[in-house]
């Protein structure tokens, strides 16, 4: 029922390839996480000045992205729809970000908020281009239900390696290196290294998505609609798959910033812990195990459909939390070592604990990538409309508002406990307030998340069995203006061959 003749079916290596592209976008993305505290600590911007900036950067990041979409949909260049627009907002990326982080504290202080405002939105504009990409290509690399699990994979890998490498390398080399993040060549020597790294994982993500984003390939797709603006309201009342989707993946994202915050890491690894090293180290301690969980959640979405996967996963992901707020609650937190002499029980707690919550946390926050896909091709199914930078873009405007949403919350969070003019830092004395507020924004509101994500996908149809119903559709539909596109050939060449003769038998 499912051979290769069935499906546009795609190599291993160039969906993970094309997964590179996220993690070009995320080792951004997490460069970005500690912006705060350079333009606390550096530029001299206050903890409500900082919050208030960010959140409305993250809403300008949000609007711009039903722009980009709507231009890769109409781009039909010689060098594919999707290419041009990676390679260009990578470096877009690279120029002002070492722009924001080698001159902003050097501005004059009259003008440093609006240059800084001005720099970071060019950031966005570089970084919308990409991560719109890494969302609608994805339903053009594969349509087989089997095979598009596996970019989850991907993502998770690179990710947690984009994320995880970068947190061991802040934690432990550039802090100690440094003293803190009061020191410009911290982030000057970070920035650095992930312009260059970023832009090998983009052009590496090109080769893989190459020989799909073809104009002739985009083609058996189907015709490419005239795309307009009221396009994306039309789906927003009439594709529910995707509106579901946004609702149950905005959720997480929301969760997702609060608890993984710059902000949130120091209080809980360098305030409760007493270790700030750890937060880098434990990626990389928990690195492969987290992958087998990862691992045994693509084979459920292969074997079930990603819908139940994220189901599973999801309920899962509240049961781990909560055990880990009860570790997290322990008197001797503070006792947490990966040294080889010092490792006693609650470490072993935690590090176990960590690796099922982090291995459900990559599944839910990276399935939901492919599942955009299936919305895509539900939408070609309904309206006959292959739109998937338009349905990618969508995705991202709501996801990023609630970005933002998170980043203002923190913010809120911590001028209410007191932080106006500094940010909590490594080895601030540990308090009851501090304590309650960690558990509170890394346990509570995962769980939040992920009870209105469950409720959000009982109303979500796109099953294994309707995947495979709509998949049949679209290719028989794909066949038949093949067939069309043969006979209409056909018809012009006789006619050609008639005039021909005619021509033949006048002379």
């Amino acid at each position: 029922m499912e051979s290769g003749k069935q499906y546009n079916n795609a190599k291993y290596w160039q969906i993970g390839f094309f997964s590179l592209n996220n993690a070009a976008t995320n080792l951004y993305l997490a460069l970005m996480g500690y912006v705060s505290y350079y333009a606390n600590s550096m530029a001299g911007f206050g903890v409500v000045l900082v919050s208030g900036l960010l959140t409305g950067l993250n809403v300008f990041d949000a609007v711009t992205d039903p722009v980009v979409g709507f231009m890769v949909d109409r781009t039909k260049g010689r060098f594919g729809k999707f290419r041009p627009f990676m390679l260009c907002g990578n470096i877009i990326m690279a120029v002002s970000a070492v722009l924001l982080y080698f001159t902003t504290h050097e501005v004059n202080h009259y003008i440093r908020v609006v240059y800084f405002v001005l720099i970071y939105g060019l950031f966005i504009l570089g970084y919308t281009c990409q991560t719109v990409v890494a969302k609608s290509g994805q339903a053009v690399i594969t349509d087989n239900p089997k095979q598009r699990p596996v970019s989850t994979y991907f993502d998770s890998l690179f990710i947690m390696a984009a994320y995880g490498g970068t947190a061991v390398f802040v934690a432990n080399y550039l802090v100690p290196k440094y003293g803190g993040f009061t020191n410009e060549a911290l982030y000057q020597e970070y920035v650095l290294w992930v312009v260059g790294l970023s832009f090998i994982c983009t052009v590496l993500a090109m080769i893989g998505i190459a020989k799909k984003d073809r104009a002739d390939i985009l083609a058996n797709h189907t015709k490419v609609p005239k795309i307009k603006v009221r396009d994306y309201w039309e789906i927003i009342c009439h594709n529910k798959p995707i509106r579901m989707l946004i609702i149950a993946a905005c959720t997480d994202k929301f969760a997702a910033t609060v608890y993984s915050h710059t902000t949130v890491g120091v209080m809980l690894y360098g305030i409760m812990m007493e270790n700030y090293g750890i937060s880098g180290l434990i990626g990389l301690v928990t690195a492969i195990p987290t992958l087998f969980v990862v691992s045994a959640g693509i084979q459920v979405a292969r074997r079930m459909g990603q819908k139940k996967a994220l189901v599973l996963f999801t309920a899962l992901g509240i049961v781990f939390q909560t055990v880990m707020l009860f570790v997290l609650m322990q008197e001797n937190i503070n006792t947490i070592s990966f040294s080889l002499k010092k490792i006693n029980g609650i470490t072993l707690w935690f590090v176990g604990i960590y690796i099922l919550l982090n291995g459900c946390k990559s599944i839910t926050n990276n399935m939901v990538v492919p599942m955009i896909a299936d919305c895509s091709d539900y939408e070609r199914y309904r309206s006959g409309k292959f739109v998937p930078g338009l349905m990618g873009a969508l995705f991202s405007f709501v996801d990023k508002v609630f970005a933002a949403l998170g980043t203002a919350f923190v913010g809120v969070v911590m001028f209410i406990m007191g932080y106006n003019s500094r940010l909590p830092q490594v080895g601030d004395p540990m308090t009851a307030e501090i304590k309650w507020i960690t558990l509170f924004l890394y346990c509570g509101i995962p769980v939040l998340g992920w009870v209105c994500s469950l409720i959000s996908m009982r109303y979500y149809t796109l099953d294994k069995r309707k995947m495979y119903e709509i998949t049949q559709e679209l290719h028989r539909e794909s066949l038949g203006e093949k067939l069309r596109d043969k006979r209409e050939e056909w018809k012009e060449h006789q006619k050609e061959h008639q005039i021909q003769k005619k021509i033949k038998k006048g002379e």
